[in-house]
């Protein structure tokens, strides 16, 4: 049994980890510079007087929590029994990836589909299970 919170009324940015992987590789070249504009009294958690820079890695795609359990259930041909609570405290109904400056800066940008992402994830989970 899977608990389902928010009666699965929640989007979620689901990412595969070759677009991780990618995606982490494409920004090792770029060297961060110091942002000389970095106002301590208003600062951009994504820039700095110090040389660092962060960017989302991710697939900018929110997809409904009952869509992605529904993925998965059709991945491994069978129906999920699921427990559907309330919201929990503290936790957002929606999130996702904004991807804007690695696109920007590198060109990437994460594109692998939840379908096939999911897909892979069963085939390699069968194979570590050794579940046939």
């Amino acid at each position: 049994t899977i608990d389902v919170f928010n009666h699965g009324d929640m989007m979620r940015d689901f990412t595969y980890i070759d677009d991780i992987a990618d995606g982490t590789v494409k920004v090792l070249d770029r060297i961060p510079q110091p942002n000389p504009d970095f106002d301590h009294n208003n600062p951009d958690p994504a820039s700095s007087h110090a040389p660092y820079r962060i960017y989302n890695i991710g697939n900018h795609t929110p997809v409904q929590l009952m869509d992605f359990i529904g993925t998965i259930e059709a991945a491994l041909g069978q129906t999920a029994k699921k427990n559907f609570l309330p919201m929990q405290d503290g936790d957002v109904q929606a999130t996702y990836a904004d991807v804007d400056e690695l696109i920007r800066d590198t060109g990437f940008k994460p594109a692998t589909t939840l379908e096939y992402g999911i897909g892979k994830w069963v085939e390699w989970y069968r194979g570590y299970k050794q579940l046939g």
